[in-house]
C-alpha cells in the first residue's frame, strides 16, 4: 500500500482507535474540526508506504480547505523518497562505520637493575589503577616478555606501559589527570633508567579493551633519511590481512619527541603466546625483506595483556 496520510490526533476521540480518518482512493486524512461552523481541517502531513509511515511536514493546515484529491501522490514520486531515505541511511552508516579509529599510546621503560622488588610492583599496581580513568579504553602493564630485534636488545626495555583512546583529546585528559602525574612522578621517574613513548591512530580499528591474556608483538620501525613511508605503509596493510592475528593496529607516530626517531607502530595480538611463533616464516617474512632496505632500525618485542585491577583499586 502506498498512500499520503493527512493526519492528527483527534483528541474528542474516546475510541483506542485514535485517528478519525477519512479515505480517498490512496489517500488516507485525518481531520480535527475547527469548530462548529467550519469545516474539518488536515493538521500533519504523513507518507505511507506499505508499513512505514514517514511524516512530511508537521506544520498545522490551518489555511488549507480540506480537499483530498489535492494531495494524490503519484507511486513513482513515493518510490523515489523511499529510495532516497534508504540511501542516506546507507550512506550514514557506512560513513560511521569507515571514520572509526582508536590512538594506540604505548610507554617503554628501562627499569634500574638494582631497583626494590616492592618498589617495581607499586609502579605496576599504580599504573594499572590508572584504567579506572574516564578517558580509558584499554589499559595494559607490566613485563617485557621478550625482546626479538637487535634495537630492542640493545636498548633493553624492562617494563611496558599500552593503553587506547577515543581520541586524541582523550589521550591529553589522561596525560594531565593528576592521578596519572602523580603516579609518574612518585612511582616511575624515581626508579626509570630510559623512557620512550610512540603514539598512531589506528584507522578502521574501533576503540576498546583487548582481551586480558593476548599475546602481542609489538613493532617500531625507524625509517632511513629520505625513504618513502608509503612504501612501509602498504607492507603493513598487506601484513594485516596475512599475519592470521585476532587484532591488527598499525599507524604513524604523531609524538615524536619521546619516540627516539621511530615513526611508525605495528600492533599484533593473538589470543596466546604460542601464537606469536606463527608471525615466522612465510609471507611475514616476505615483507620484512621487501621493506629492509627503507628501515633504519626496528624494534621488535612481545608481552601480554595484563589483567585488570580489583574493582575496588583506587588511587
Amino acid at each position: 500500500m502506498r498512500a499520503l496520510f493527512i493526519g492528527h490526533v483527534n483528541r474528542t476521540e474516546p475510541s483506542p482507535s485514535i485517528f478519525n480518518a477519512k479515505r480517498d482512493h490512496n489517500i488516507y486524512a485525518s481531520t480535527e474540526p475547527a469548530s462548529t461552523q467550519s469545516p474539518p481541517r488536515p493538521r500533519f502531513i504523513f507518507l505511507c508506504q506499505n508499513e512505514t509511515m514517514l511524516c512530511l511536514n508537521l506544520k498545522p493546515l490551518h489555511s488549507v480547505r480540506f480537499r483530498p484529491h489535492s494531495f494524490l501522490v503519484k507511486p513513482q514520486s513515493l518510490r523515489s523518497s523511499s529510495t532516497s531515505l534508504r540511501l542516506s541511511t546507507s550512506a550514514s552508516a557506512s560513513m560511521s562505520t569507515s571514520s572509526s579509529s582508536t590512538i594506540e599510546h604505548f610507554v617503554l621503560f628501562k627499569l634500574r637493575p638494582s631497583t626494590d622488588p616492592s618498589k617495581i610492583d607499586t609502579m605496576i599496581s599504580s599504573l594499572r589503577a590508572l584504567s579506572s580513568l574516564p578517558s580509558v579504553s584499554h589499559f595494559s602493564a607490566g613485563p617485557i616478555l621478550r625482546l626479538r630485534s637487535a634495537a630492542a636488545s640493545e636498548l633493553a626495555f624492562t617494563h611496558l606501559l599500552h593503553s587506547r583512546y577515543e581520541s586524541k583529546e582523550k589521550l591529553s585528559e589522561y596525560a594531565n589527570d593528576p592521578a596519572h602525574v602523580k603516579v609518574v612522578k612518585e612511582c616511575v621517574l624515581p626508579i626509570a633508567d630510559d623512557v620512550m613513548a610512540v603514539d598512531w591512530v589506528a584507522e578502521g580499528v574501533a576503540p576498546g579493551p583487548i582481551a586480558p591474556g593476548s599475546a602481542i608483538r609489538l613493532t617500531f620501525a625507524k625509517l632511513k633519511e629520505g625513504s618513502d613511508a608509503t612504501e612501509l605503509t602498504s607492507a603493513l596493510a598487506s601484513a594485516k590481512d596475512d599475519a592470521g592475528a585476532t587484532l591488527v593496529s598499525y599507524g604513524e607516530n604523531f609524538s615524536p619527541a619521546r619516540a627516539k626517531g621511530y615513526s611508525f607502530g605495528l600492533l599484533a595480538a593473538f589470543p596466546k603466546v604460542d601464537d606469536l611463533e606463527k608471525l615466522t616464516g612465510g609471507h611475514v617474512e616476505a615483507i620484512k625483506e621487501k621493506v629492509k632496505p627503507i628501515l633504519e632500525s626496528v624494534i621488535v618485542l612481545d608481552f601480554v595483556v595484563s589483567e585488570p585491577p580489583p574493582s575496588s583499586a583506587h588511587l
